[in-house]
């Protein structure tokens, strides 16, 4: 594996931040009924993970010698506080797999300089993500929509 394959996936990484943080934000204003304060200050909470995630992204790849990718991975309407959980831990589940594909790559070939920070900063955006998972599922038990 390339250094420019794991800029390709980094920016795959960050297009997937730019397109949660959109819409998760745009979600927010969407909500509305019993319970609608909660969901609005998580959803818009987990935006700002998402903003700051994307924030680390752009920062390796320009690291690495990379141009940070300023695409958008595809975004997904709702109109429901069951549509909106539901899309956002596809969301999220993407997201994991995609970051844990990432360190998949880190283990077989290395930067130099670069390995540890990778693998760290991947790691820590990883476990936030997956607490997003959490938060979400949590959020679809209490408003009503368990599976």
């Amino acid at each position: 594996m390339s250094k420019q394959e794991i800029l390709n996936l980094l920016n795959h990484a960050l297009e997937l931040e730019h397109a949660a943080n959109i819409q998760y934000l745009s979600h927010a204003e969407i909500v509305d009924g019993e319970g609608a304060e909660a969901i609005i200050a998580r959803l818009k909470e987990i935006a700002g993970d998402e903003k700051d995630h994307a924030e680390k992204f752009r920062t390796l790849i320009g690291a690495l010698g990379g141009v940070p990718s300023m695409g958008i991975a595809p975004t997904y309407t709702a109109t429901s506080v069951k549509e909106i959980l539901e899309v956002n831990l596809k969301g999220e589940k993407e997201a994991v797999d995609t970051y844990r594909k990432i360190l998949e790559k880190l283990r077989t070939e290395k930067i130099p300089y670069y390995d540890h920070l990778l693998e760290h900063e991947i790691r820590h955006i990883l476990t936030e993500e997956q607490e997003h998972i959490t938060e979400i599922e949590l959020l679809m038990k209490t408003s009503g929509n368990s599976y």
